[in-house]
């Protein structure tokens, strides 16, 4: 069970995401984890069993605040639906060419331990994966779009595919081309949707 988050603990995690994220997993020693935090590494080692476990914790910490942003650019986006999809993907090619930019953090760690499929971190960021094509379900099936599921899987293996595409060109053109197909693929589930049958009118003879 993990421990009840304190001051110290999150000053901990807050470290681990920066440099986790900057230099990956792999190259960040739990020694420079603790010394970004200001702690000893009995400290450290007080709040986390392992390092499996601060890894773990630092793409936990990034969960929600993904998830909540990717939902803000969305319904910010006041035009239509495939609008408000191609806005996720218009709004992530801006956080790319910001220099420190370094792609999706669940998918760089998952490449780092992709001889580990059973460690903790991998279950975290297919479950972050998984709530993202949840949320984007949803959303289709409200507008009654065919073959949702189809769909918002579709959108998210663009997303996913423009983020390592991207990392790889460092060319954001690749995340808007990703946003232009996901609008097309989303107007046309959308012109696919058949109108409600109305009902007859009752003969009143």
């Amino acid at each position: 069970m993990n421990k009840p988050a304190t001051p110290t603990r999150d000053r901990i995690v807050a470290a681990a995401n920066k440099l986790f994220y900057d230099e990956g997993i792999r190259s960040v020693s739990v020694d420079a984890v603790a010394q970004k935090a200001g702690v000893t590494k009995r400290t450290l080692y007080y709040h986390f069993k392992s390092k499996d476990d601060l890894i773990t914790a630092y793409l936990e910490g990034r969960d929600q605040p993904n998830l909540t942003l990717f939902k803000k650019w969305f319904d910010d986006q006041m035009g239509t639906l495939p609008y408000k999809v191609q806005a996720v993907f218009e709004n992530l090619a801006r956080s790319a060419r910001h220099p420190k930019w370094r792609g999706c953090g669940f998918l760089r760690t998952s490449a780092e331990l992709a001889n580990m499929p059973g460690h903790p971190a991998m279950k975290i960021g297919a479950a972050h994966k998984k709530k993202f094509e949840a949320w984007l379900l949803a959303e289709f099936e409200a507008a009654r779009l065919q073959d949702a599921a189809l769909l918002a899987r579709h959108v998210a293996l663009l997303l996913d595919g423009s983020f390592a595409t991207v990392l790889l060109h460092r060319d954001p053109a690749y995340m808007e081309a990703a946003g232009l197909a996901a609008h097309k693929l989303v107007s046309a589930a959308k012109r696919d949707v058949k109108p409600k049958a109305r009902p007859r009118p009752v003969s009143s003879g």
